[in-house]
Parts: structure tokens; C-alpha cells; sequence
């Protein structure tokens, strides 16, 4: 019986999400679910979901488990084939607040602080600190596996597991599959999705359109350039920040505007509201939206379990179709988050990248990209060395990485001096200890 462990199955929309794809799957109706989270009351509202949608959907042939704690941990991974990560550690109170609320008394202003940025860093450093058990765990007890990672900042939590630990490891985030069909409904193109063919390299978060052509060949690239620039002189919408982007690099990327907003130094300036204004860029985002989330969880759970009639349809999440095509050796093509080692030859090779894979019983083959444009490269860089620079300071334990991680860092180093940004990062160590979620 195949076995799939959920870390951090307290996620419970994404936890029906995925586990919904797999039951779906011919091969996979008679599976052990392994559900594991440290939230109790989480970890239950999961199991009741994914219990009424194994029985709704499945006939409830799969058999669901429930693990709670670090003490239950091992047993959580004991034999599993897949593991999917989907934690946050220190959630929105107290981590998020820390690293939103202390930046800003250095007048250091952000959106999502999930994958770059000083907010960023300090979420990587702190699950890396979780990750490290989960991966001597994993080596123990269910050396095989393949970890499908879905938590944030992808590009350095899927760098650290790569790089220096044993568990083989892909990073998967739903930004590449959605990113062509996007912009083509948002510029009034959508007739030419059907059988439109794109081309995704970068980073996480930062993976650049290269090429989308139409079902007859045809490039699209031309008309969109016209069309997104017409679209931001037009007026105020969700998502200037990319659209320039394409005007001033030439390209689009896969991630939201809000989330690129604070991967550079151009849009979030001190004394600069007007760019805020000019670019509609929603500070304190990210915070916003786990308010709301928590705020209305009881009636989101509701009108999920619907009086235990859980139904579901399958998505297009990449986990339930990774697994599809490693089982039958079927291949399957996904953007995936692995180390470079020569991909995408102007990028280093340590870094992680996000670059098209073939999937097969043969595990996540990445393939050769070559040269990303040079403007490409040089944006996807100033994000790598300080993504590198954290995973070293969290497999060290050395804070002499940190501090240059966060000078590094595009957003943080056009802000702050370098005195003010270990002060900062200081400051940022101490509010995590304090709060029961050690960086170092």
C-alpha cells in the first residue's frame, strides 16, 4: 500500500486539495494517509474533511490516519512514499507579526515577506531550524521518499533539503502552470490560450515567460508588450508592478505583482509613496490576508465539510500527477524548483532553480535551459546570493552569513545602512526567541 505523509495537514483547504487530486487517481483509491500537524484543533478539522472526502469521493477505501505533535512525528513518516510539506512554523502570531512589525521601526515597508526580504530570511531561517528534524526523520524512516515542498521561501527551504540533506527533494509551486492563461484572460487575450506554448526558467517566484506562442506557432509576445503597457498607462491595477516588468525587461514572470513588489529595489522606496500610488502596491498583504483567513475559518470549514458530503474536483496542483508518473513511469512535464548544476548556464550552479522537469520512475529530471537574457539573469541573481547566503547561515549556525544575507538582500540593502541592518537582524533573533521559534 502506498503510504503519503501530509506535514502540516492543518493547512486544510490545500491538505483537500492535494489528497483530493491523489483519490481521484485510479492508483491511488487504496492509500494510507498519513495527516500530521502540532495545531490540534487543525490537525482535527483535517481529519474530519479528508475522512468525509475519502468516504464522499473514494468509497473510503484509503485509510486516514492523524498524528499530532513532534512526539508522533516519526511514526507520521515511518514508510511513507511521498511527503508533502505544507507548514508554517510560528504562523501569523507571533512569527508574521515579527516580521512585519519589527522592519517597520526601521522604516522598512513590505507586502508578502514569504520568499525575499529581511521577512523572508527570517521565515526561511526558522523552518530550516523544523525542516532539519523532519530530514533526520525522514533518512530513518523512510529513506525513499520524495519530499514534494510546497512551503515558502521555496527557493531556500528546497535549496537547503537539496543541498544538505539526504531526502530527495522537489520544490512545486502553482505560479508556473498558471502564469501564460493568466496574463492572456488579464490583457483581453484569452482566445488564444487554448493550445498556447510557453516556456518558464528562472527562480521561484521570479521564473520569467520566455516564449508563449499561439496553438498556429504564432509569437504572442509582441502584442502582449503593446497591450500591458497601454493597460498601466491606462490607470491603477493589480498587477503594474509585472507589467512594467515587461516594459522595462522586456518579459513577464510567474509571481503576483504584490509578491514582486518587494524582490528589488524599484517600487518600495522610503519617502516614495508616490511609487506605492503608482504601482498600486498593497503593503502589509500578506498580514491582511491572515486575518481574514483566520477571521472566517469557521465558516470556510462549514461550507467545506457540507454535512459531510465533501466533494471535490481535481486540480491542478502538481503533487497527484508527480506521483502518477513515478509509479507508472508515465512522464510528466512540471516546473520544478531543483538545483541548477549547469540548467540555466548564467545562474550558479548551488542555486536552486525553476526550470521545466520530466517526471518519471526515475525520480524529477530537470533539463537544460541554457543563457536566461542578461537583465534576466542579473534580477534572478541579486535574489540568489542572499537566498544562498541564508541557507548557509542556517546549516552553519553562523550568524556571520546571516547579516550579509540581509545587505544582500535588493529590498533591505537600498534601505538601511549595513550598521542598521545587523541591528535589525538582532533585533529580529531576539523577537523570535523571545517568542518560542529560535533562528539559530
Amino acid at each position: 500500500m502506498i503510504k503519503i505523509t501530509f506535514m502540516g495537514a492543518g493547512s486544510t483547504v490545500f491538505s483537500k486539495n492535494v489528497l483530493g487530486d491523489i483519490m481521484l487517481c485510479d492508483l491511488f483509491h487504496d492509500i494510507e494517509i498519513a495527516l500530521y500537524d502540532i495545531d490540534g484543533q487543525r490537525l482535527e478539522d483535517s481529519y474530519l474533511l479528508i475522512t468525509c472526502m475519502n468516504n464522499t469521493i473514494n468509497g473510503g477505501r484509503a485509510t486516514v490516519r492523524k498524528y499530532l505533535g513532534v512526539e508522533n512525528r516519526k511514526e507520521a513518516l515511518r514508510g511513507a512514499d511521498f511527503v508533502v510539506d505544507a507548514i508554517q512554523v510560528g504562523l501569523y502570531d507571533p512569527c508574521t507579526i515579527i516580521d512585519f512589525e519589527v522592519p517597520k521601526k526601521y522604516g522598512l515597508r513590505q507586502t508578502i515577506a514569504d520568499t525575499m526580504g529581511i521577512g523572508g530570511i527570517m521565515r526561511g531561517m526558522r523552518t530550516i531550524h523544523v525542516l532539519k528534524d523532519f530530514a533526520r526523520d525522514m533518512e530513518e524512516v523512510c529513506p525513499n521518499a520524495w519530499f514534494l515542498n510546497y512551503t515558502n521561501p521555496m527557493a531556500i527551504l528546497s535549496g537547503y533539503m537539496q543541498r544538505y540533506t539526504g531526502v530527495k527533494t522537489v520544490g512545486l509551486c502553482h505560479s508556473v502552470q498558471y502564469c501564460g492563461e493568466g496574463l492572456l484572460h488579464n490583457l483581453g487575450m484569452g482566445d488564444k490560450v487554448e493550445g498556447c506554448r510557453t516556456k518558464i526558467a528562472g527562480i521561484n517566484h521570479m521564473g520569467w515567460l520566455l516564449e508563449i506562442f499561439d496553438k498556429d506557432g504564432n509569437d504572442l509576445y509582441p502584442e502582449i508588450r503593446r497591450r500591458a503597457k497601454e493597460k498601466n498607462a491606462a490607470g491603477r491595477h493589480h498587477d503594474m508592478v509585472r507589467y512594467d516588468y515587461i516594459e522595462k525587461l522586456g518579459y513577464y514572470c510567474t509571481e503576483s505583482s504584490e509578491h514582486n513588489a518587494e524582490y528589488n529595489p524599484f517600487y518600495i522606496k522610503a519617502g516614495r509613496d508616490d511609487l506605492i500610488e503608482k504601482f498600486n502596491i498593497p503593503l502589509d498583504e500578506y498580514p491582511r490576508r491572515c486575518i481574514n483567513q483566520i477571521n472566517h475559518w469557521a465558516r470556510q470549514r462549514d461550507e467545506l465539510m457540507n454535512g459531510g458530503n465533501v466533494q471535490h474536483s481535481r486540480t491542478g496542483e502538481y503533487a497527484s500527477y508527480i506521483m502518477e508518473a513515478m509509479v507508472t513511469g508515465n512522464p510528466y512535464k512540471i516546473g520544478g524548483n531543483v538545483i541548477n548544476n549547469g540548467c540555466i548556464s548564467n545562474l550558479p550552479r548551488e542555486a536552486c532553480v525553476e526550470v521545466p522537469c520530466l517526471v518519471d520512475k526515475c525520480g524529477v529530471n530537470p533539463t537544460y535551459v541554457g543563457d536566461l537574457p542578461l537583465q534576466l539573469a542579473a534580477m534572478n541573481a541579486s535574489n540568489i546570493y542572499p537566498q544562498m547566503l541564508t541557507i548557509e547561515a542556517a546549516h552553519t549556525g553562523k550568524i556571520e552569513y546571516l547579516y550579509p544575507a540581509a545587505m544582500m538582500d535588493p529590498h533591505t540593502g537600498a534601505q538601511l545602512s549595513t550598521d542598521e541592518i545587523v541591528s535589525l537582524c538582532n533585533d529580529l533573533i531576539e523577537a523570535h526567541t523571545n517568542a518560542g521559534y529560535p533562528i539559530f
